[in-house]
């Protein structure tokens, strides 16, 4: 009896231990049929068809292909509509202009919420035991960065209950999976995001599980450190880097090295185009560039404008740097309400480490934080707005903070916070802001005190989507901030719903900002910084 109960308890620990079971994409699952599909354009979305519902099995549809010349895309289309269901976006509300703002955003999370508690066999779609609210648009699913804006939003609306049952609905994501992925689809598995889930964990009025959510932050903190313990000076594993001096930081990855499947025809026809390059490591850029939520700008291009040198992989992020310090003091925090002294020790001593790494390697001399080159082993000299994240979680003395606040002025537009100072197309690059990177560097400069330009970007924001609601009576995903005109570049139409925006418009009125009426009078094509 004792030795099938010892090895009884050894397959549990085994089970207890392995690394959880990561379901494959549409992509990997269909193959050939997958390619066909997103290469012959017969969508003009490519997340369209990676979203879609088989109506039978697997084996069953490639076997129907490969018996069916589909020659040409009448013929393919025909195949595919008589073997999935394609997704339906549901119908955005009418365009209102008679609610005030606030109402209007307190009238769309209802529009914007979801259950999703069991999903039909062959989804891509990813369970979720409650409710969770979506960005709107086509993006249909939970995504991870974005709901931390959102969920701002809804406190100042009084929707406790939506943000209690997100954070629920993130960990069962941790539980299953091991890690937040990008969004709640198998396509994104393979990557995770900026990791804002100790802020969101934080949101949560119930204390009866404090340890359980710590557990969840010291299982995504394993997530984003796998990969470090042997690493030597000089070298990098997955989302791991150790540089020469023995520090050690990160960087955004992605377990796979082939197309997105939601952006496939753009990812292949890209790495086609350029023939020198590795494809693999060139799929594992674009990937990553996804992961970092900057998806894309000139942070990650090798020579500043062009999406074919896309290089992410060997650049150390400050914003996620950042991030995983706030993390790492977050459990540490915890853990000392928990009397676990050996866990605030660790924790502790991580945060301590990564906040000299940062001090010393993602400085840049001329007087602001900046991304770490690994190949050229120095800070890039471009300035983003990425540079108010180390104000964010407060890891910046005083000087460096006024420094930066210097360097971050130029970046402020008529319509409130750019994203860089380079025009590339791309759209988390100028002329666009973006409603995330507005509150990242109001708290920020908040913080460190440094009211009246965290008071300026506030509300010139406030006036660019009061401008855009009165004109159109929508949120957008984006903005134009320079021009005063709608968000554009990227790689699909401008979104209209929109989670964050509708967060961080909300909490900021709820805080008391106001929209700046000067924003009017705004100079097209002119950042003015003042």
């Amino acid at each position: 009896m004792i030795r099938p109960l010892l090895l009884a308890l050894a397959g549990l620990l085994v089970a207890a231990t392995a690394p959880p079971t990561v379901p494959r994409s549409p992509a990997q699952r269909f193959g050939a049929l997958f390619h066909d599909v997103q290469m012959r354009r017969l969508f003009p979305d490519s997340k369209t068809f990676a979203d879609a519902q088989p109506r039978r099995g697997d084996a069953a549809i490639l076997a129907a292909y490969r018996r069916r010349a589909c020659r040409d895309d009448t013929a393919l289309k025909a195949f595919v509509l008589a073997n999935f269901t394609l997704p339906v976006t549901p119908a955005a509300p009418p365009p209102s202009r008679r609610l005030g703002l606030s109402a209007h955003i307190d009238a769309l999370w209802p529009q914007l919420t979801r259950t999703l508690p069991g999903v039909p066999a062959g989804s891509s779609a990813l369970s979720l035991p409650r409710r969770f609210v979506v960005p709107g648009g086509r993006f249909r699913e939970m995504y991870y960065w974005d709901s931390w804006f959102t969920m701002l939003g809804l406190q100042a609306s009084g929707r406790q209950d939506l943000v209690e049952d997100m954070i629920a609905d993130f960990g069962s994501l941790i539980d299953r999976y091991g890690r937040i992925p990008n969004g709640t689809r198998t396509y994104y598995l393979s990557r995770s995001q900026p990791p804002f889930f100790y802020l969101i964990a934080a949101m949560s009025r119930d204390r009866a599980t404090l340890a359980r959510r710590t557990g969840w932050l010291r299982a995504e903190h394993d997530f984003w450190m796998a990969g470090a313990a042997g690493l030597t000076p000089g070298t990098e594993r997955a989302r791991v880097v150790r540089l020469a001096d023995g520090s050690l930081l990160n960087r955004y990855w992605d377990d796979r090295d082939d197309p997105r499947d939601e952006s496939y025809r753009e990812d292949a026809t890209l790495v086609a185009a350029t023939p020198g390059r590795d494809p693999k490591a060139m799929y594992r850029d674009l990937r990553a560039g996804a992961e970092s939520g900057w998806d894309f700008s000139a942070r990650w291009l090798g020579d500043g404008r062009t999406l074919a040198t896309i290089r992410t992989t060997r650049i150390v992020p400050v914003d996620l740097n950042s991030l995983l310090y706030g993390l790492e003091r977050s459990i540490a925090a915890d853990c000392a309400k928990l009397a676990d002294r050996a866990c605030v020790a660790r924790y502790s001593a991580a945060a301590s480490a990564r906040a000299t790494a940062i001090a010393t390697h993602l400085w840049n001399g001329e007087g602001f934080y900046a991304d770490y080159d690994l190949d050229a082993r120095r800070p890039a000299s471009t300035r983003t707005a990425a540079m108010a994240f180390p104000l964010f979680v407060g890891l910046a003395d005083a000087q460096r903070a006024r420094a930066t606040a210097r360097a971050l002025a130029p970046l402020i537009g008529d319509g409130g916070l750019g994203t860089t100072a380079v025009r590339t197309g791309q759209q988390w690059d100028d002329p666009n802001g973006w409603a995330p990177l507005q509150w990242v560097a109001i708290r920020g400069l908040q913080r460190y005190h440094e009211d009246a330009l965290a008071t300026r970007i506030a509300r010139r924001w406030l006036a660019t989507v009061e401008r855009e609601y009165g004109a159109s009576g929508k949120l957008l995903e984006k903005y134009n901030v320079v021009d005063a005109l709608p968000g554009g570049g990227g790689e699909y139409p401008l979104q209209d719903g929109f989670g964050w925006t509708n967060g961080v418009t909300r909490a900021l009125i709820a805080q008391g900002f106001t929209a700046d009426d000067g924003q009017h009078n705004i100079r097209h094509g002119q950042r003015t910084g003042k």
